[in-house]
């Protein structure tokens, strides 16, 4: 959506740039607003982290499960195994709180 007009023509970069000069001379606050990147609510991003680390370790459990023999003792194997035992299914239980009829 576009910004709406000022004037009843758009302004010509010189205009723009003369404004701009006069506002930051006659000591006007900048105030710069940005919406974060994403724009999904908490919850919403906490249960797509989840599902993502769930999928995560089912790649895990299958990469375990295809190591060749000579590297079933290895440490590559112990730190597949740390991952394939961690319990998802606590975080996955986790409703996070909802805050201020916002979410």
């Amino acid at each position: 959506m576009p910004r709406p007009l000022i004037g009843d023509t758009p302004m010509t970069d010189a205009e723009r740039q003369a404004r701009y000069r006069a506002a930051r001379a006659a000591g006007v606050p900048v105030v710069r607003t940005r919406r974060p990147a994403d724009h999904r609510g908490r919850a919403t991003r906490w249960h797509a982290t989840v599902a993502a680390l769930v999928q995560m370790q089912g790649e895990y459990v299958a990469w375990l499960a295809a190591l060749p023999a000579n590297l079933q003792d290895s440490p590559l194997a112990e730190a597949l195994q740390a991952i394939c035992d961690l319990d998802l299914g606590e975080l996955q239980a986790v409703e996070p709180p909802r805050g201020f009829g916002r979410d």
